[in-house]
């Protein structure tokens, strides 16, 4: 089939590699040139694994192209895939201007039957409003061309993106037009050969599902970390306590790991926009209220045990910091609402240098902070050791769950680490001689 898709970020890149890996000819659209030559040079603006051997391919192939012209690529196909941001706005409300300017541009250019996906996480009445735009453009065009709205939510973890969309745990399809419906099994056909994964269901339905989604899994976060805070207090170890709930087949292992906080462009996003679209039909969505609040709260809980151990703010002044771990979690380089950031920035004010390294991180960080004297990026998490006053791990990559103790013992200043990810065992780091501090456990 013939797809194009609006946005070359990390929703629309990954979709439009991934359609492209499994035949279809597919165009990516941006208003960003510098992007679009980039990304015909095979420089990708997102560091995702395996993204950019499928790129690759997908544009040596010929079945994968970039460009700006949105025109020509709406002429080129029948669906249209929107998957353009939508921050959230002053109040918490998702913005939808960028997803109904693509409507406008869709509709001002179409000439004939076009399925409008949306794939950009949108609140609930999205569909409408598109369908809403296209209808009034067209009416402006004085022309009558049929087409339908559909919503097809995207449930990509950041980090596992491309493993995600080859191999779905299910396909949303929010559609009640039975013409778009065929497109949707033709379109996603490649992905359901082992067994069938698409749920269909009314447009609203399928728009909730994926608010709903996010916000259930933020909120097993966000309990976790509360229960957490409650076991410090009372002399308890939450590594036990989450083996024990989990072992219950209701409850499950899943996102119930306690540390330092969630962070990404989805889970605080979409809570927030859950909260909003709640509060605009009158219902106060209190346990949403309180999964941003402890969420907030716990992002400040490894700058609270540094200064806990060493006094006080000013006792902080002119130490250097260790810090393993930028990305708000691993296997990508995505720093957006990320616990190091607040960490970094906590120690900043208290006047602390940091030493900073993650494996594809250090890129962004660069970018977001610029140069400055108190920070320093180091070249391998060794580095980031040296003359350090303490080691503070805040994203749990695989490098750093088995260093070798003795060199960190030897690097750092003190024998002090800060753990935001409980990746060591209590009496083993006693045994080892640190002074260990993790999240939950006393």
């Amino acid at each position: 089939m013939k797809v194009s898709i609006f946005g070359t970020g990390y929703v629309g890149l990954v979709t439009g590699s991934c359609l492209a890996e499994v035949g279809h000819n597919v165009f990516c659209i941006d208003i960003d040139q510098n992007k679009i030559d980039n990304l015909n040079k095979g420089i990708l603006p997102i560091w995702e694994p395996g993204l950019e051997n499928i790129v690759e391919r997908g544009v040596r192939e010929g079945r994968l192209h970039f460009t700006t012209d949105a025109a020509k690529a709406i002429e080129h196909s029948e669906i249209q895939i929107i998957a353009v941001g939508t921050p959230p706005s002053e109040d918490g409300s998702a913005d939808l201007q960028h997803v109904l300017k693509v409507a406008e541009d869709i509709a001002r250019n179409m000439q004939d039957y076009k399925v409008v996906l949306n794939k950009s996480t949108v609140p609930v009445g999205s569909a409408k409003r598109v369908q809403a735009k296209i209808n009034q453009i067209l009416t402006e065009r004085g022309k009558q061309i049929p087409f339908d709205v559909v919503s097809n939510p995207e449930f990509l973890k950041e980090g596992a993106a491309v493993d995600d969309f080859m191999k779905p745990d299910r396909i949303i399809i929010g559609t009640q037009s039975a013409k778009a419906k065929e497109c949707m099994i033709e379109l996603y056909e490649p992905f359901n050969r082992n067994h069938e994964r698409t749920l269909f269901m009314d447009v609203e339905s399928a728009e909730l599902t994926k608010y709903a989604a996010n916000a259930m899994l933020a909120t097993k976060i966000s309990f976790m970390n509360e229960l957490a805070n409650i076991a410090e207090k009372l002399g308890a170890d939450i590594e036990q306590v989450r083996n024990g709930i989990g072992a219950d087949p209701r409850i499950g292992y899943h996102f119930i790991y306690p540390g330092c906080g969630y962070g990404g462009s989805c889970f605080p996003k979409d809570v927030q926009a859950l909260q909003k679209a709640a509060e605009q039909v009158g219902y106060n969505a209190e346990l949403l209220k309180a999964t941003e609040t402890v969420n907030y709260r716990q992002k400040n809980k490894l700058f609270e045990k540094v200064k806990q151990h060493f006094g006080s703010t000013n006792a902080l002044a002119g130490k250097t910091m260790a810090v393993w771990g930028l990305s708000f979690k691993p296997n990508t380089d995505d720093m957006r609402e990320a616990p190091s950031r607040t960490l970094i920035e906590a120690l900043w004010e208290s006047g602390v240098k940091v030493q900073a390294f993650d494996p594809v991180a250090m890129k962004e960080c660069q970018r977001i902070y610029g140069q400055r004297d108190d920070l320093i990026l180091m070249g391998t998490k060794e580095q980031a050791l040296r003359n350090a006053d303490a080691l503070i791990i805040v994203t749990e990559w695989q490098q750093f769950r088995v260093p070798d103790f003795d060199l960190v013992k030897a690097e750092l200043i003190n024998p002090i680490i800060f753990d935001g990810r409980n990746l060591f065992g209590l009496e083993a780091m006693k045994r080892r001689g640190f002074v260990y501090y993790s999240i939950g456990r006393s």
